[in-house]
């Protein structure tokens, strides 16, 4: 991977995912239906978020499982 920090400009980063809710239902009933890719800095833990899809699958297990 080819990443530069564009605060520190060093070249690692850890890359994780994230949850989250969006919209009055989803909140309601913990649905967590936003899904994001972060991107860190190891060096100044500078952290970008991308938004990743979510599928319809996923979601109704979210809702069954919480």
């Amino acid at each position: 991977m080819n990443y530069e920090c564009p605060k520190c400009h060093n070249t690692s980063c850890d890359i994780d995912q994230m949850q989250a809710t969006g919209g009055l239902f989803s909140k309601l009933f913990n649905i967590q239906n936003k899904r994001f890719t972060t991107v860190t800095c190891k060096k100044c833990t500078y952290t970008e978020f991308f938004k990743s899809k979510t599928s319809t699958i996923s979601n109704i297990f979210d809702f069954f499982t919480n």
